[in-house]
């Protein structure tokens, strides 16, 4: 058998490794293994092995054994590229997947530990574009720092207007995998698209639905089906069709707060958008005789305008063409 001789300090080396493999074994068998994270700081679940490391990236570090300087806290990426992590030192981090770092760290640490294990976790991402489409209030680009929810970043891009659908549609890139929302899709290109409801998204009656907004995705609200009520009525604007493709023109007028008191309703009529939506047919509609029981209701149609002219042929062409120029320049909107 061949005798291995020991220095004074070699001697001292291994009593010290074998004090941290003591305490390592004891802190595994109470649970105690791994430091637990701060609040808040836990990593990105969505992040993908293939996302590359930047300035303001910031990761958790879980180095065994001897990562009590180490595990449980947070690191970022510097504007240079580096991280500066106990024991390793600092490492050019830009440019490396998560387990490239790991790979990376792992070689520094032999230098003091034996066969040490290091796994990286991204915390948070550094500002990300995200693009806000449609009916918010202030559309766009969006950089966004660290972890945002849907809400979160509808609120940054100015909240919905007020002639906002009912719906988001969410389109994220394939790298992120597919979106944790019910119904969501995914196309050949593995691009994943999802719809998330407004209405049980402002009311919180699902919190699942306020997913965390991940680098490039594409938030798109569409503007709502809506039908115009003008003229003689006590409450005259857009209304929001929401869900439903058709309403009649009793509904309408239920949702003007019914005629004002100069209506002329013989007269009343449906402009009707052609198919380039650059000119209207009108269809004449009788709301005098639909309310009295002498002819059907009249279905409604998206963006139809249901015009009531006031008494008087003269004053009706001209309270029509004010009405019109008022669509789409500071009408009302109204959601029902």
């Amino acid at each position: 058998m061949t005798r291995t001789k020991f220095t004074a300090g070699g001697i001292k080396a291994v009593r010290k490794y074998c004090a941290a493999a003591g305490l390592i074994l004891l802190f595994t068998v109470l649970g105690l293994g791994q430091a637990q994270p701060k609040p808040g700081s836990s990593p990105l679940e969505s992040a993908p092995a293939t996302y590359v490391l930047g300035p303001g990236d910031q990761m958790m570090v879980q180095l065994t054994p001897g990562g009590e300087d180490v595990n449980g806290k947070l690191w970022r990426v510097d504007d240079a590229g580096d991280v500066t992590v106990p024991i390793a030192g600092t490492v050019h981090a830009a440019g490396l997947t998560t387990h490239g770092l790991a790979d990376l760290l792992t070689e520094k640490y032999r230098t003091y530990f034996r066969s040490p294990q290091v796994i990286v976790s991204i915390s948070e991402t550094r500002s990300q574009s995200v693009s806000i489409m449609g009916a918010v209030n202030a559309p766009g680009v969006r950089q966004l720092q660290g972890r945002k929810t849907l809400i979160e970043v509808l609120a940054l891009a100015g909240g919905l207007r007020a002639d906002a659908g009912y719906r988001v549609k969410i389109t994220r890139r394939s790298q992120w995998g597919t979106i944790p929302v019910p119904g969501a899709v995914t196309g050949n290109d593995g691009t994943s698209v999802a719809e998330v409801a407004l209405k049980g998204l402002m009311e919180a009656v699902d919190p699942s639905q306020n997913v965390q907004i991940l680098p490039d995705d594409l938030l798109t609200v569409p503007v709502a089906e809506m039908i115009y009520v003008i003229g003689d009525v006590h409450k005259s604007g857009g209304f929001v069709l929401g869900g439903r493709r058709q309403i009649s023109v009793l509904e309408a007028l239920a949702l003007s707060e019914g005629l004002g008191p100069s209506a002329h309703p013989s007269e009343a009529r449906i402009l009707r958008a052609n198919g380039n939506m650059e000119s209207r047919t009108e269809l004449p509609v009788d709301i005098k005789k639909i309310l009295a029981g002498e002819a059907s209701d009249v279905p409604m149609q998206s963006n139809d305008i249901l015009f009531v002219p006031v008494n008087g042929s003269k004053r009706l062409a001209v309270r029509a063409l004010e009405q019109l120029l008022t669509i789409g320049t500071g009408m009302a909107i109204y959601r029902p």
